[in-house]
């Protein structure tokens, strides 16, 4: 299906195409899975856990973590019932550990462990 669009996937939710560049020709169904991964990323790099695209760990941006990690909560809330159980798995184990890596990085001393 052309126009950025793609057929339904097997559960039966509509989808996107992501075209990584107009030359490029490769594409990366987005679904809620990788939608949720990527909200994940986002908290660990403003964690400063993961490396940049530079290949430099990213600044560390409590607020800005701690935003990203409300978000996914509430993406968790609004789905609630709607998730198939897979998502319901990923949508909470995501939450639990990004919560928890939040909670160490806040600790007095977090810094000196690095």
């Amino acid at each position: 299906m052309s126009g950025g669009q793609r057929d339904d996937d097997q559960k039966g939710q509509p989808g996107f195409t992501i075209t990584s560049g107009p030359d490029s020709g490769a594409s990366t169904p987005s679904d809620f899975h990788t939608f949720l991964v990527s909200l994940s990323m986002s908290v660990l790099y403003h964690l400063g856990e993961i490396e940049g695209p530079d290949g430099r760990p990213g600044p560390v941006e409590l607020s800005l973590a701690k935003e990203t990690i409300d978000v996914i909560a509430m993406l968790q809330e609004k789905t609630r019932g709607n998730l198939t159980p897979p998502e319901e798995h990923l949508i909470q184990s995501l939450l639990a550990e990004l919560r928890l890596r939040f909670v160490e990085k806040t600790k007095p001393g977090t810094a000196l462990r690095g």
